[in-house]
Protein backbone atom coordinates (compact mmCIF):
# COMPACT_ATOMS: atom_id res chain seq x y z
CA UNK A 1 0.00 0.00 0.00
CA UNK A 2 2.81 2.42 0.78
CA UNK A 3 3.71 2.78 -2.90
CA UNK A 4 0.24 4.03 -3.76
CA UNK A 5 -0.78 7.65 -3.88
CA UNK A 6 -3.65 9.02 -1.81
CA UNK A 7 -5.63 12.25 -2.23
CA UNK A 8 -7.71 13.88 0.50
CA UNK A 9 -10.31 16.09 -1.16
CA UNK A 10 -11.21 18.68 1.45
CA UNK A 11 -8.64 19.87 3.96
CA UNK A 12 -11.03 21.02 6.67
CA UNK A 13 -11.16 19.63 10.19
CA UNK A 14 -11.74 15.99 9.20
CA UNK A 15 -9.51 16.06 6.13
CA UNK A 16 -6.69 17.62 8.13
CA UNK A 17 -7.14 15.05 10.91
CA UNK A 18 -6.86 12.27 8.33
CA UNK A 19 -3.69 13.83 6.94
CA UNK A 20 -2.24 14.00 10.45
CA UNK A 21 -3.09 10.33 10.96
CA UNK A 22 -1.49 9.29 7.68
CA UNK A 23 1.70 11.14 8.60
CA UNK A 24 1.64 9.69 12.13
CA UNK A 25 1.09 6.13 10.89
CA UNK A 26 3.65 6.25 8.06
CA UNK A 27 1.35 4.16 5.86
CA UNK A 28 2.38 6.22 2.84
CA UNK A 29 5.49 8.30 2.19
CA UNK A 30 4.55 11.92 2.85
CA UNK A 31 5.22 12.83 -0.77
CA UNK A 32 2.52 10.34 -1.84
CA UNK A 33 -0.17 12.23 0.11
CA UNK A 34 -2.07 15.13 -1.47
CA UNK A 35 -4.60 17.30 0.33
CA UNK A 36 -6.78 19.97 -1.27
CA UNK A 37 -8.51 23.10 -0.05
CA UNK A 38 -9.66 26.35 -1.58
CA UNK A 39 -7.87 28.31 1.14
CA UNK A 40 -4.68 26.41 0.48
CA UNK A 41 -2.61 28.67 2.75
CA UNK A 42 -4.29 26.96 5.70
CA UNK A 43 -2.46 23.75 4.73
CA UNK A 44 1.07 25.15 4.87
CA UNK A 45 1.93 22.97 7.89
CA UNK A 46 1.43 19.90 5.69
CA UNK A 47 3.54 21.34 2.87
CA UNK A 48 6.36 21.80 5.37
CA UNK A 49 6.17 18.07 6.13
CA UNK A 50 6.41 17.05 2.50
CA UNK A 51 2.75 16.58 1.57
CA UNK A 52 1.41 18.03 -1.68
CA UNK A 53 -1.16 20.78 -1.19
CA UNK A 54 -3.43 21.84 -4.05
CA UNK A 55 -6.53 23.86 -4.85
CA UNK A 56 -7.17 21.72 -7.96
CA UNK A 57 -9.30 18.72 -6.98
CA UNK A 58 -9.21 17.23 -10.48
CA UNK A 59 -5.41 17.23 -10.55
CA UNK A 60 -5.28 15.57 -7.13
CA UNK A 61 -7.67 12.82 -8.21
CA UNK A 62 -5.96 12.26 -11.55
CA UNK A 63 -2.70 11.40 -9.81
CA UNK A 64 -4.18 9.30 -6.97
CA UNK A 65 -4.93 5.61 -6.45
CA UNK A 66 -7.12 6.20 -3.38
CA UNK A 67 -9.40 9.23 -3.02
CA UNK A 68 -10.80 10.26 0.37
CA UNK A 69 -13.73 12.63 -0.05
CA UNK A 70 -13.99 14.79 3.09
CA UNK A 71 -16.11 17.77 2.04
CA UNK A 72 -19.36 19.32 3.28
CA UNK A 73 -22.61 17.79 1.98
CA UNK A 74 -23.57 20.98 0.13
CA UNK A 75 -20.26 20.87 -1.78
CA UNK A 76 -20.35 17.26 -2.87
CA UNK A 77 -22.30 17.48 -6.15
CA UNK A 78 -20.09 20.23 -7.59
CA UNK A 79 -16.92 18.40 -6.56
CA UNK A 80 -18.09 15.06 -7.97
CA UNK A 81 -18.86 16.80 -11.27
CA UNK A 82 -15.36 18.30 -11.22
CA UNK A 83 -13.52 15.03 -10.58
CA UNK A 84 -15.80 12.62 -12.50
CA UNK A 85 -13.58 12.42 -15.64
CA UNK A 86 -10.74 11.01 -13.53
CA UNK A 87 -12.72 8.42 -11.52
CA UNK A 88 -11.47 5.39 -13.44
CA UNK A 89 -12.13 1.72 -12.52
CA UNK A 90 -8.61 1.25 -11.12
CA UNK A 91 -9.22 3.87 -8.41
CA UNK A 92 -10.86 3.60 -4.98
CA UNK A 93 -12.99 6.46 -3.67
CA UNK A 94 -14.04 6.61 -0.03
CA UNK A 95 -16.74 9.16 0.75
CA UNK A 96 -16.86 10.56 4.28
CA UNK A 97 -19.65 12.99 3.47
CA UNK A 98 -22.40 12.68 6.08
CA UNK A 99 -25.84 11.81 4.77
CA UNK A 100 -24.85 11.36 1.10
CA UNK A 101 -25.83 7.88 -0.12
CA UNK A 102 -24.20 5.59 -2.66
CA UNK A 103 -27.19 6.27 -4.90
CA UNK A 104 -26.60 10.03 -4.82
CA UNK A 105 -22.87 9.64 -5.47
CA UNK A 106 -23.32 7.14 -8.30
CA UNK A 107 -25.91 9.37 -9.97
CA UNK A 108 -23.08 11.87 -10.47
CA UNK A 109 -20.14 9.53 -11.06
CA UNK A 110 -21.58 6.41 -12.67
CA UNK A 111 -20.33 2.97 -11.63
CA UNK A 112 -16.72 3.19 -12.77
CA UNK A 113 -14.84 3.85 -9.55
CA UNK A 114 -14.73 1.40 -6.62
CA UNK A 115 -16.85 3.18 -4.04
CA UNK A 116 -16.96 3.07 -0.24
CA UNK A 117 -18.50 5.16 2.52
CA UNK A 118 -16.64 5.65 5.78
CA UNK A 119 -17.38 7.59 8.93
CA UNK A 120 -14.25 8.08 11.05
CA UNK A 121 -13.86 10.58 13.86
CA UNK A 122 -11.22 13.20 14.53
CA UNK A 123 -9.21 10.82 16.73
CA UNK A 124 -7.97 9.54 13.37
CA UNK A 125 -5.29 12.23 13.77
CA UNK A 126 -3.59 10.02 16.39
CA UNK A 127 -4.61 6.69 14.80
CA UNK A 128 -7.36 6.10 17.38
CA UNK A 129 -10.44 6.59 15.20
CA UNK A 130 -13.57 4.48 15.36
CA UNK A 131 -14.42 4.14 11.67
CA UNK A 132 -17.64 2.63 10.33
CA UNK A 133 -17.38 1.36 6.76
CA UNK A 134 -19.98 0.42 4.14
CA UNK A 135 -19.64 -0.61 0.51
CA UNK A 136 -21.77 -1.90 -2.39
CA UNK A 137 -21.26 -5.46 -3.58
CA UNK A 138 -19.35 -4.36 -6.67
CA UNK A 139 -16.58 -2.91 -4.46
CA UNK A 140 -16.03 -6.20 -2.58
CA UNK A 141 -12.70 -6.86 -4.32
CA UNK A 142 -11.16 -3.76 -2.68
CA UNK A 143 -12.69 -4.28 0.78
CA UNK A 144 -9.54 -5.71 2.37
CA UNK A 145 -7.38 -2.85 1.10
CA UNK A 146 -9.72 -0.21 2.52
CA UNK A 147 -10.09 -2.09 5.82
CA UNK A 148 -6.30 -2.31 6.10
CA UNK A 149 -6.02 1.45 5.61
CA UNK A 150 -8.54 2.39 8.28
CA UNK A 151 -7.39 -0.31 10.71
CA UNK A 152 -4.00 1.38 10.70
CA UNK A 153 -5.76 4.60 11.66
CA UNK A 154 -7.75 3.12 14.56
CA UNK A 155 -10.50 0.50 14.73
CA UNK A 156 -12.94 -0.32 11.94
CA UNK A 157 -16.27 -2.10 11.70
CA UNK A 158 -18.29 -2.89 8.56
CA UNK A 159 -21.96 -1.88 8.69
CA UNK A 160 -24.91 -1.67 6.32
CA UNK A 161 -25.25 1.63 4.51
CA UNK A 162 -28.58 2.43 6.17
CA UNK A 163 -26.72 2.69 9.49
CA UNK A 164 -24.24 5.32 8.28
CA UNK A 165 -26.24 8.23 9.69
CA UNK A 166 -26.42 6.46 13.05
CA UNK A 167 -22.67 5.82 12.83
CA UNK A 168 -22.10 9.53 12.27
CA UNK A 169 -23.93 10.32 15.50
CA UNK A 170 -22.51 7.56 17.71
CA UNK A 171 -18.92 7.57 16.45
CA UNK A 172 -18.20 10.99 14.94
CA UNK A 173 -20.48 13.26 16.99
CA UNK A 174 -19.70 10.92 19.88
CA UNK A 175 -16.22 12.42 20.20
CA UNK A 176 -17.80 15.77 21.11
CA UNK A 177 -20.25 14.13 23.51
CA UNK A 178 -17.43 12.27 25.28
CA UNK A 179 -15.32 15.42 25.46
CA UNK A 180 -18.22 17.35 26.94
CA UNK A 181 -18.44 14.73 29.72
CA UNK A 182 -14.68 15.07 30.20
CA UNK A 183 -14.94 18.85 30.47
CA UNK A 184 -17.76 18.65 33.01
CA UNK A 185 -15.83 16.13 35.08
CA UNK A 186 -12.79 18.42 35.03
CA UNK A 187 -14.93 21.32 36.23
CA UNK A 188 -16.19 19.19 39.08
CA UNK A 189 -12.62 18.21 39.90
CA UNK A 190 -11.63 21.86 40.16
CA UNK A 191 -14.57 22.55 42.47
CA UNK A 192 -13.46 19.81 44.86
CA UNK A 193 -9.90 21.06 45.03
CA UNK A 194 -7.71 20.11 42.05
CA UNK A 195 -5.91 22.51 39.74
CA UNK A 196 -7.22 22.58 36.16
CA UNK A 197 -4.15 20.73 34.88
CA UNK A 198 -4.35 17.93 37.43
CA UNK A 199 -8.13 17.62 37.06
CA UNK A 200 -7.72 17.28 33.29
CA UNK A 201 -5.02 14.62 33.64
CA UNK A 202 -6.98 12.54 36.18
CA UNK A 203 -10.21 12.78 34.18
CA UNK A 204 -8.66 11.97 30.80
CA UNK A 205 -6.76 8.96 32.11
CA UNK A 206 -9.86 7.73 33.97
CA UNK A 207 -11.95 7.91 30.79
CA UNK A 208 -9.19 6.17 28.87
CA UNK A 209 -9.06 3.40 31.47
CA UNK A 210 -12.84 2.98 31.43
CA UNK A 211 -12.80 2.58 27.64
CA UNK A 212 -9.99 0.04 27.77
CA UNK A 213 -11.85 -2.01 30.39
CA UNK A 214 -14.78 -2.39 28.00
CA UNK A 215 -12.70 -2.94 24.85
CA UNK A 216 -10.47 -5.54 26.47
CA UNK A 217 -13.12 -7.46 28.41
CA UNK A 218 -16.27 -7.17 26.24
CA UNK A 219 -18.14 -6.63 29.51
CA UNK A 220 -21.29 -4.55 29.62
CA UNK A 221 -20.49 -1.22 31.35
CA UNK A 222 -22.81 -2.13 34.24
CA UNK A 223 -20.58 -5.10 35.08
CA UNK A 224 -17.67 -2.75 35.65
CA UNK A 225 -19.86 -0.20 37.45
CA UNK A 226 -20.99 -2.92 39.87
CA UNK A 227 -17.35 -3.48 40.88
CA UNK A 228 -17.06 0.05 42.27
CA UNK A 229 -20.52 0.55 43.76
CA UNK A 230 -20.93 -0.68 47.34
CA UNK A 231 -24.00 -0.43 49.59
CA UNK A 232 -24.37 3.14 50.93
CA UNK A 233 -21.14 3.96 49.15
CA UNK A 234 -19.72 7.10 47.62
CA UNK A 235 -19.98 5.98 43.98
CA UNK A 236 -23.62 4.91 44.05
CA UNK A 237 -24.58 8.16 45.77
CA UNK A 238 -23.01 10.18 42.96
CA UNK A 239 -24.46 7.97 40.20
CA UNK A 240 -27.97 8.19 41.63
CA UNK A 241 -27.78 11.97 41.87
CA UNK A 242 -26.63 12.17 38.23
CA UNK A 243 -29.56 9.99 37.16
CA UNK A 244 -31.99 12.11 39.20
CA UNK A 245 -30.73 15.10 37.21
CA UNK A 246 -31.27 13.25 33.92
CA UNK A 247 -27.69 12.29 32.98
CA UNK A 248 -28.45 9.18 30.89
CA UNK A 249 -31.69 10.60 29.54
CA UNK A 250 -30.01 13.81 28.39
CA UNK A 251 -27.28 11.87 26.57
CA UNK A 252 -29.76 9.59 24.82
CA UNK A 253 -31.91 12.56 23.82
CA UNK A 254 -28.83 14.29 22.44
CA UNK A 255 -27.94 11.28 20.30
CA UNK A 256 -31.48 10.96 18.98
CA UNK A 257 -31.71 14.70 18.25
CA UNK A 258 -28.49 14.59 16.22
CA UNK A 259 -29.75 11.55 14.33
CA UNK A 260 -33.04 13.28 13.48
CA UNK A 261 -31.10 16.32 12.28
CA UNK A 262 -29.18 14.20 9.75
CA UNK A 263 -32.38 12.44 8.71
CA UNK A 264 -34.31 15.69 8.21
CA UNK A 265 -31.46 17.42 6.36
CA UNK A 266 -31.34 14.67 3.75
CA UNK A 267 -35.04 14.34 2.96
Amino acid sequence: MNQKKIAIIGGGNLGSAIAEGLVFSKIFPNENITITRRKVHLLEKFKARGLKILTDNAKAVRNADIILLAVKPYQVIDILTEIKPFLTPDKIMVSMVAGISFQTIEKETGHGVKLFRAMPNTAIAICESMTCLAYPKRSESSKDEVLELFNKLGKTTVINEELMSAATVLGACGIAFALRYLRASMQGGIEIGFSAEVAQFITAQTVRGASELILNSDHHPEQEIDKVTTPRGVTISGLNEMEHKGFSSALIHGLVTSYRKIDNDNK
